[in-house]
């Protein structure tokens, strides 16, 4: 989850290894549903629609929050929400709003800072810096769709998320 266009679709593109399977767009507000991609017979991705920004009908995206607020809730089965930032840009007001909903409901979480490839490692370590103070968490995960940075750490996220007993 997180911004409109900050590369929450190009995450699980890249992450399972298969280009267009979830819909990428250089245009904001393209998801505009739930969307559930099942992994391995094992567990789900939900790529959610994006908060900010987006080309679309103030209808159509009043009804996205009460969406993504009823899943997030009530979903039993969520044992990590990945909540994306872009690296070049500070988190926004409605970023600290999402990342404290979260830590105030107790919900796993993982922040993840995509499109670092686009600065250079002083930039980059900056952003992370940023972040980290923002948000009061020791680990983000720097990742680029176009090069696989983090990609591994992030699988290690789910996989711990995914072998953790529920009660």
């Amino acid at each position: 989850m997180g911004r409109s266009n900050v590369g929450k679709s190009s995450l699980i593109n890249s992450l399972l290894g298969i280009r267009g399977l979830a819909r990428t767009s250089g245009t904001p507000g393209r998801t505009q549903s739930l969307n559930f991609f099942l992994i391995n017979n094992r567990f789900n991705f939900v790529d959610l629609p994006g908060f900010g920004y987006a080309r679309v009908p103030k209808n159509i995206k009043a009804t996205w929050e009460e969406m993504v607020t009823g899943y997030l809730a009530n979903r039993s089965q969520l044992v990590l929400s990945i909540h994306i930032v872009d690296s070049r840009h500070e988190p926004t007001k409605l970023d600290l709003q999402l990342h404290d909903w979260l830590k105030h409901s107790a919900k796993p979480r993982l922040i993840v800072a995509t499109k670092s490839d686009k600065l250079s490692n002083n930039e980059l370590r900056e952003s992370l810096s940023r972040v980290n103070r923002m948000f009061d968490e020791d680990s983000v995960v720097a990742y680029s769709a176009k090069t696989g940075r983090g990609r591994d750490q992030v699988w290690q996220m789910i996989e711990k998320a995914l072998n953790v007993p529920r009660s």
